[in-house]
């Protein structure tokens, strides 16, 4: 007797269905079902990956409404490289284009994670798969440990930012671990953002979270579609309510796995340190009243200096480049 094998196109149209039920929230029954169709077909975590990859590009085109051409900041075609573990935001973007076997260049799918750190530099992007079948996105100079035992599954933010997909597990809850404090998730996608010298950010985009705390005695509930901005050491007891966030606005904090970087009215001296974040080039505003000047739109991560030529045209400023800076000042006679 012959079985008949899946065919990779039968295979994307389910994960496609899998990541859409996902996101109207599954039944116990349903979980247990996908946890189940993914220990099948060992393609089948990979096509997961690409219908969810997909999707967060979809949305993200979305929300981020016909104000922003994406012609204008298109990133060009890499060279080819060798295929490693690491991918960068634009190798990352084509596969996914392309409809590319992401998790056969990405990660290694299927095997235990040791609780080593799994670390991103400066300006890489990486997606990583958990061995449930979960993924997390780690920005630039990220780092994480991955604890997975019997009773729990938890992922240490040492720092950066990091997005997780959580796949629902009835007996091992999931944990993004902060000092003194956890976040808990059962299923769903959110981030977490823990930068030194800034507050800890947490966005809830799809199902509910919650903050907790040995020494609370109750958890911090964040529904979906909210965000909660704290200092690391205030207590659970003496956070803000968390607020709700429009789902443009989750999509444009969201932007950075596309290799991008939205603003939407803040000062161009935090436009220029939010681009440190990802680039070696540094922009320097000499004049105090341009560094005050607001700056909105969609730009790539990775061209600080396409970004500065754009503001120097917008506000009639100078530019001029040494090195690894730019620097951006005012026009003589403009004040």
């Amino acid at each position: 007797m012959t079985i008949e094998r899946e065919t990779s196109r039968s295979i994307d149209e389910q994960a496609a269905d899998w990541i859409a039920r996902l996101d109207r929230g599954l039944s116990e029954a349903e979980s247990q079902a996908l946890n189940d169709w993914l220990a099948g077909d060992p393609r089948r975590r990979g096509a997961m990956l690409r219908a969810n990859a997909l999707g967060m590009l979809s949305e993200s085109a979305r929300a981020l409404g016909p104000q922003f051409d994406p012609k204008q900041f298109a990133v060009p075609e890499p060279a080819p490289q060798p295929r490693t573990r690491r991918v960068t935001r634009r190798s990352m973007l084509a596969m996914i284009g392309t409809g590319g076997a992401i998790a056969a260049s990405v990660v290694a799918l299927g095997i235990s994670l040791p609780a080593a750190a799994i670390t991103t530099e400066l300006g890489e992007v990486r997606l990583v798969t958990l061995e449930d079948g979960s993924t997390m996105m780690l920005n630039t100079q990220t780092s994480v440990k991955v604890h997975y035992g019997p009773r729990e599954r938890s992922v240490e933010l040492l720092y950066g930012e990091a997005f997780f997909t959580v796949l629902a597990d009835p007996g091992r809850p999931f944990f993004v671990e902060l000092p003194g404090k956890r976040v808990r998730a059962t299923r769903g996608t959110f981030r977490v953002r823990k930068l030194e010298g800034k507050p800890v950010d947490i966005l809830a985009d799809q199902g509910g979270l919650a903050l907790v705390a040995a020494s609370a005695s109750a958890p911090l509930q964040l529904p979906q579609g909210s965000r909660l901005v704290f200092p690391l050491e205030s207590p659970i007891g003496q956070l803000p309510i968390p607020q709700a966030i429009a789902p443009d606005l989750v999509s444009r904090e969201l932007v950075w796995r596309e290799g991008k970087i939205a603003f939407e009215g803040e000062a161009l001296i935090d436009a220029a340190a939010e681009f440190a974040r990802y680039s070696k080039v540094r922009i320097e505003i000499r004049d105090p009243s341009l560094a005050r000047e607001p700056v909105a739109g969609l730009f790539a991560a990775s061209d600080p200096i396409g970004f500065s030529r754009a503001v120097a045209s917008l506000f009639g400023a100078r530019i001029e480049q040494s090195g690894n800076t730019v620097v951006l000042s005012r026009t003589q006679g403009r004040p």
